[in-house]
C-alpha cells in the first residue's frame, strides 16, 4: 500500500504514520526528516539550502525536495510500499508524484487528510520543542517559526486538496481527537483489519 499522510505541522501526521506503519509494515518517508538528515550530514550543496530553510523557517523548494525524495523511494526497502509524511506539500510536489509512481510502477492508494485548526497547531507544536536539526541550538518550533511555516501551508493547501479530490484520493480525517480515535477512523477509511 503507498499511503500520503498530509496536514499542518501538528496534525498528528508522524504518530499516525508510525501506527500505519507498524501495522502494514512498510516504511515511512517524513519529508522534515530528510530536511534535517540532510541539514546535518550533506556538506554539498542540498545540505546548504537545507540549513538555510531551516534557519528561516521555510520549506526547501519543490526542486530540491523532489530530488530528496525520489532518491529514498528508489531504494529496495520501499518496494512493498511506504507512507509519505509531510510530503507533498504543494500541487507541483503532488504531480511530481504522480509521474514518478508511472515511472516506478506504483500507484497512491490514498491521501490521508488530517484536519486541524491553526490555534491547535501551534499549541501542538511549541510542545515539542525539536531544534532546527541534531547540531542546532535554535529552536524549530517557535511560535513565530510555527505561524510562518502554516502560513505558507494555507496558501498551498486548497489547489492540493482540490487535487486529490478530483482522483477521488482523499480521505478527511478529524485530528484534533485523541490518537486512538483518529487512528481507528483510519484504519476504518483504509478498510484495514483492526486486529
Amino acid at each position: 500500500m503507498h499511503l500520503v499522510i498530509y496536514g499542518p505541522e501538528g496534525s498528528g501526521k508522524g504518530t499516525q504514520a508510525k501506527l500505519l506503519s507498524d501495522k502494514l509494515g512498510i516504511p515511512i518517508y517524513t519529508a522534515g526528516d530528510l530536511v534535517r538528515w540532510s541539514a546535518t550530514n550533506d556538506e554539498g550543496y542540498i545540505g546548504d539550502l537545507a540549513r538555510k530553510v531551516l534557519g528561516e523557517g521555510t520549506y526547501l523548494s519543490d526542486t530540491e525536495m523532489c530530488q530528496l525524495l525520489e532518491a529514498k523511494i528508489k531504494k529496495s526497502d520501499a518496494q512493498g510500499g511506504f507512507i509519505l509524511d509531510g510530503f507533498p506539500r504543494s500541487l507541483a510536489q503532488a504531480q511530481f508524484i504522480m509521474k514518478l509512481s508511472e515511472k516506478l510502477n506504483f500507484h497512491i492508494d490514498r491521501v490521508i487528510y488530517l484536519k486541524l485548526g491553526s490555534k491547535d497547531s501551534i499549541l501542538r507544536l511549541v510542545k515539542r520543542k525539536r531544534k532546527l536539526y541534531s547540531t542546532s541550538n535554535i529552536l524549530h518550533d517557535d511560535p513565530e517559526r510555527i505561524k510562518k511555516r502554516l502560513k505558507i501551508y494555507k496558501a498551498l493547501e486548497k489547489e492540493l486538496l482540490d487535487f486529490y479530490k478530483k482522483k477521488n484520493l482523499l480521505l478527511e480525517i478529524d485530528g484534533s481527537r485523541t490518537i486512538e480515535e483518529v487512528h481507528s477512523d483510519i484504519v476504518s477509511g483504509l478498510r484495514i483489519y483492526k486486529g
